[in-house]
């Protein structure tokens, strides 16, 4: 590549789209979160002015349930002194600095994530032009890498801040590059391995690796004088060994507690998360999920050998308890488990800082189950995400599998709901059990465009149960958390409602499928239904109200915009939300 070509997705006329696009989502959701308030000029139109007053951004929108702004980003418009000026993202989070609570100390990484994030949208808008109906007859693989918007929440979602171009052309899943993981031997002194029940080290990394590179591995460590049987393997996200690995763990490599392996023969596909790797080579083998060093959407995507060591029991305990509760089995409900672990620890660092630190999250990995296997004749995937992706046309993914499903869209509706919705219900009321059922982390099972089932994923690191008192096996105590009364059922209301059935509500809607109203009256009769057929949970739905008037709005770009190295305090996560005011149930009195 030249240094020109390096460039060549940055033109302004798709500068100048992926601007709007930015601030088309940054009004609507600053709105949204209460950072700003358009005033309304006349009917669908409405204006936000700057910190100053001098600068002012019109725009029309439409205001939906749950206080979603559906802005027209053709509308948008910037003026000041009279005359108008071309939009820039920069500029306006500069403009609305105080608004938005941006800190001197914050403004300029945040800046610097909303450049990445516009680098990243003018290199998608490179892509070819893939209609919604067209991704929606396409495979598994290709729909995680058309997925063009990211969180449907955050602004500035795509920063993946310490990505050289080289490397984000390499890495970032819409790229839909190949990658080979990097290996690396690793002492048992250091390093430990934990598996699932009915797996053991020596046959798993045979499984995944191949006879063949198992023995080249064992013989990079013959010719340097070490005994294979005294090290672990451990894969590793590439970007890792290249910036992080060869210089901050350089003691452990010249000492000999880390030896570099070379790449292994499959290749594999960044999925939405950047740093799980799916394997295309092998597509019926196991996700590899890496640590990844890069700040992207309020954290450092490391992992911790410490929280490594109970992953794949966790995930043991979750499955058997789906497996052992008839109302969760009848949805179809499934998990892809996280069947072994492993990590590093690198003693000096872990004698410097906290267990908090990304210091201790640099080398680690786990092994997560591929849905491929238990896929039946006729049966495809999709992530979750794909169902509030909408393309260059203004047609969404959800439309075009309803479409092709044949079904009125409330019954289409019902299906995914029986499948994605009725088991967080169930694992909340029976349980006291959530997770953080967001589009990245649930993969749908599709039949002719129909919802037959899901796949929940990113197990270990996700799920908890919030009583305290539950009775759970030593090695998944830590799952248990305390909530405060009033927060717990934010974990349907935010993750589900706010957070993801708004949006598919609201483009079903703008697209004259499925008016909002039918949209929560279905999502209302679902609930209902599921209630009335567990009667012994009576109390708990009288406890924790599905039907209330009204809940708490929990603000996801306020925690970034506060602190975007590190969003939320992992100590106390319900203690880090942000509450501003309330929203409207939309389900309430339905």
């Amino acid at each position: 590549m030249s240094l020109a070509d390096a460039v060549a997705h940055l033109t302004p006329e798709r500068w100048e789209q992926a601007n709007r696009l930015l601030i088309r989502k940054a009004l609507a959701e600053f709105t949204h979160e209460r950072l700003i308030t358009p005033e309304r000029s006349a009917g669908d139109a409405y204006a936000v002015r700057s910190d100053d007053g001098t600068t002012e951004y019109r725009f029309t929108a439409t205001v939906r349930a749950l206080d979603h702004w559906q802005v027209d980003a053709a509308s948008i418009t910037r003026h000041r002194d009279g005359s108008e000026l071309p939009l820039a993202a920069l500029d306006f989070f500069i403009e609305l600095k105080e608004s938005l609570g941006l800190s001197d100390e914050i403004l300029p990484v945040y800046l610097e994530e909303i450049s990445s994030t516009l680098s990243g949208t003018c290199y998608k808008l490179t892509k070819p032009k893939l209609t919604s109906a067209e991704l929606a007859q396409s495979g598994f693989q290709a729909v995680e890498t058309g997925m063009t918007e990211g969180h449907p929440c955050f602004v500035a979602n795509n920063g993946r801040l310490g990505f050289d171009i080289h490397e984000y052309l390499s890495y970032a899943p819409e790229t839909a590059s190949p990658v080979r993981l990097v290996w690396l031997a690793a002492h048992r002194s250091r390093a430990a391995f934990t598996a699932g029940v009915g797996i053991e080290y020596e046959s798993f990394v045979r499984d995944e690796l191949g006879e063949a590179t198992v023995d080249r591995f064992h013989g990079v460590l013959r010719e340097r004088g070490l005994d294979p049987a005294d090290y672990l393997f451990i894969p590793v996200h590439p970007w890792q060994w290249w910036n992080k690995l060869t210089v901050t763990f350089a003691a452990e490599v010249a000492r000999g507690h880390l030896v570099c392996l070379g790449e292994g023969d499959d290749e594999y596909l960044a999925q939405q998360s950047i740093r799980t790797f799916f394997n295309t080579s092998h597509p019926e083998k196991h996700y590899v999920k890496t640590a990844l060093s890069v700040l992207n959407m309020g954290f450092m995507r490391g992992l911790s050998a410490a929280y490594m060591e109970a992953t794949p029991a966790i995930n043991d305990w979750l499955a058997q308890l789906i497996e052992s509760d008839p109302v969760l089995k009848s949805t179809g409900l499934s998990i892809i488990r996280e069947r072994a672990a492993v990590g590093y620890r690198h003693l000096e660092y872990e004698q410097a800082t906290d267990r908090y630190s990304p210091y201790r999250k640099m080398l680690a990995a786990l092994w997560r189950e591929s849905p491929v296997p238990s896929l039946q004749d006729g049966e495809t995937l999709a992530t979750m995400a794909s169902l509030v992706h909408v393309d260059h046309e203004g047609a969404s993914f959800a439309g075009a599998l309803i479409e092709r499903s044949g079904l009125a869209p409330t019954e289409w509706l019902r299906h995914y709901l029986r499948a994605y919705f009725v088991p967080l219900l169930h694992s909340f009321y029976a349980y006291d059990l959530v997770y953080m059922p967001h589009g990245e982390n649930v993969i749908l099972v599709l039949e002719d465009g129909v919802v037959r089932r899901a796949v929940y994923k990113d197990i270990a690191e996700e799920i908890a149960v919030m009583d305290p008192d539950a009775v759970l096996p030593p090695e998944v105590s830590r799952i248990a958390v305390e909530v405060p009364e009033d927060k717990k059922l934010l974990s349907i209301f935010t993750d589900v409602f706010d957070c993801f059935f708004r949006f598919l509500a609201a483009n079903l809607a703008e697209e004259g499928i499925l008016e909002e109203d039918a949209f929560w009256r279905t999502v209302a009769e679902v609930t209902r239904e599921y209630q009335e057929s567990v009667p012994e949970l009576a109390e708990k739905f009288d406890r924790y109200d599905m039907f209330a008037p009204e809940f708490a709005l929990s603000c996801l770009n306020r925690l970034q915009l506060r602190d975007n190295r590190q969003m939320v305090d992992l100590a106390d996560p319900s203690g880090a939300l942000q509450l501003i005011g309330t929203l409207k149930n939309p389900i309430a009195g339905l």
